[in-house]
């Protein structure tokens, strides 16, 4: 059986998403293509300059990929078992101003482009979340938003916004089929979102580099500013430990500007 099959057949069996199963055949791919051993490759990839990211995705790539051979040798889970964990950068996340959210939404008279920021940013919604989210997944009479099937598959219910409301009542008056679709009919891509943000930041003038995912971490950042529970945080964007929301935090800046600098004692 070749490395392709054991690798989709495996991540299927663990319910990986097509996505992981891309990012694994793609770096098992590279080792082999490339010749050397496991970890020279890894060394290799840090002689490059690959990012901490990259280096980090392809340690979890090689590792279940030798894992799942490792029935058929001892030596196989020797291997596995040399490759190392590569820790993650702990980077804080860019946050914008809520100022800044408004220059955003008024930089854009396209009205899908400006739904897009007002619903990703008002419900914390991840940029796969946007593209797949559905007409029936919307609740306008209770004003929430059932998103089925996220990140670990996993539903959760969110706010729908009365602002982001008036707009998707706007919107089509065909409320069938995914909400955000292009003028070729077809979803939005994340390219598409990707830069469809980066564009309509630099309308709006703001010099932070900012990403789909920027929207999420504000709007996190300022429900905790607005004295929201971190606990509901953590469920309102479907955290399954809440250590990972417990970074916004730092970001917050009632944490920070409740201390007074020594210089203003």
């Amino acid at each position: 059986m070749d490395y392709e099959a054991i690798i989709t057949d495996e991540c299927k069996l663990r319910g990986y998403s097509p996505k992981t199963i891309k990012a694994y055949l793609y770096h098992v791919k590279k080792l082999i293509d490339s010749k050397k051993q496991p970890r020279d490759y890894l060394l290799w990839l840090i002689e490059k300059g690959a990012s901490d990211e990259t280096l980090r995705a392809a340690c979890f790539a090689l590792k279940f990929y030798f894992n799942a051979l490792k029935k058929q040798s001892p030596e196989i889970q020797d291997i596995a078992d040399s490759l190392p964990i590569v820790k993650r950068e702990k980077k804080l996340p860019a946050i914008l101003s809520k100022q800044e959210i408004g220059n955003l939404i008024s930089a854009t008279k396209n009205l899908n482009h400006r739904l897009i920021i007002q619903i990703g940013y008002s419900a914390g919604l991840r940029i796969s979340e946007i593209i797949s989210l559905k007409w029936e997944d919307i609740d306008f009479g209770r004003s929430l938003i059932h998103l089925k099937r996220s990140k670990g598959k996993k539903d959760r219910i969110v706010m729908l916004s009365s602002k982001a409301k008036e707009s998707l009542i706007s919107l089509t008056e065909n409320k069938k089929g995914h909400v955000f679709i292009t003028k070729r009919n077809t979803k939005y891509t994340q390219r598409t979102i990707q830069q469809i943000i980066k564009k309509t930041a630099e309308k709006a003038g703001i010099n932070k580099k900012i990403t789909p995912h920027t929207l999420r971490h504000s709007f996190a950042t300022h429900l905790l500013e607005n004295g929201t529970d971190i606990r509901y945080i953590r469920d309102l964007l479907g955290h399954s430990d809440i250590s990972t929301t417990l970074i916004y935090t730092k970001v917050s800046k009632n944490n920070i500007c409740n201390i007074k600098s020594p210089l203003d004692y």
